[in-house]
């Protein structure tokens, strides 16, 4: 028997579920757990602590020992793994896109003027503003049906969501448009579920062997440099999303202002087995052209330029 730890919430468990029919060969119990993110349900994440909150009790139980791995949204995940813990594997990865859902049938470009759009992410305010500064962009909280409840029950005009957690919770508003992730680009690691592990765990590492996949797997090795290379958070406004064409690993990524006045953007090719240094070279780029002086940002290593 395997224990595998995640948060509680409808999409949590389904990312989860999918997890455990992925492994082979050994039974999956799955540990429904209350994080403090849960627990801070109404609190605004910059002003608490971020994302992380969202993780922090489950990879501490996967280091005592009380579950066998855990189940995350690669997006929620700080850059490096407590030690200790390592991101074993990385099942296929859903659409990545953001989602406009909108109240009317309206689109980005044709909501009315001064329209209100709930999201709580940084990046979202940024790149919705940088589209369209007259919108009033304003924080929304819950798990995607709350969102979807709160769009049709109070004054908002459309909420950005992740495709995936539509997706995977066979969710279809009927007003949708999917948003371009060359220009509306989405947040590090969005639509992958990460699987971690003790490091030292040889048996459950085994077993996650069949869960991995190779495309996905590098495409978050690159996303993920960037990420780590920049010294961001989830509560900074940047973005990277990474794809792979053949045998080449292409990447696109911005960095912006969270009023959305000011947005760097740049893209990148190169082999998948260059994934890290691809991830790297786009994130010094944009700090070269200032990045860290349109965001707070706290470079960790040295430029690969």
């Amino acid at each position: 028997m395997i224990r595998l730890g995640t948060r509680g919430s409808a999409l949590a468990l389904a990312q989860a579920r999918s997890v455990a029919d992925a492994m082979i060969g050994v039974e999956v119990e799955i540990v429904p757990m209350r994080t403090e993110g849960d627990r801070l349900a109404d609190a605004r994440l910059a002003v608490v602590g971020g994302k992380g909150l969202f993780v922090r009790d489950i990879e501490e139980a996967l280091l005592r020992g009380d579950i066998d791995l855990a189940a995350h949204s690669l997006k929620d995940l700080p850059a490096e793994p407590p030690a200790g813990l390592v991101l074993a594997a990385f099942p296929p990865r859903e659409d990545a896109r953001d989602v406009l859902v909108a109240r009317r049938p309206f689109t980005l470009a044709t909501l009315p003027e001064g329209a209100r759009v709930g999201t709580s992410s940084p990046r979202r305010r940024a790149l919705l503003l940088a589209e369209r500064p007259d919108l009033r962009v304003g924080p929304i909280r819950g798990n995607v049906d709350t969102r979807l409840r709160k769009l049709l029950t109070e004054e908002w005009d459309a909420v950005v969501l992740a495709a995936a957690g539509l997706l995977r919770l066979g969710l279809a508003p009927e007003h949708v448009e999917a948003l371009d992730p060359e220009r509306f680009v989405p947040a590090v690691g969005q639509g992958i579920i990460a699987v971690e592990a003790r490091a030292d765990d040889r048996r459950t590492l085994t077993h996650l062997e069949a869960v991995d996949d190779a495309a996905t797997h590098t495409c978050a090795r690159a996303e993920r440099a960037y990420l780590a290379r920049l010294g961001a958070s989830c509560n900074t406004p940047m973005a990277a999303h990474a794809r792979l064409d053949g045998g080449a690993l292409r990447m696109t990524a911005v960095v912006a202002s969270e009023d959305g006045r000011q947005v760097l953007r740049t893209s990148g090719t190169a082999p998948a087995a260059a994934a890290e240094a691809l991830g790297r070279e786009l994130a010094d780029g944009l700090l070269a052209r200032g990045a860290a002086g349109i965001t707070p940002l706290s470079p960790v290593g040295t430029s690969t330029r």
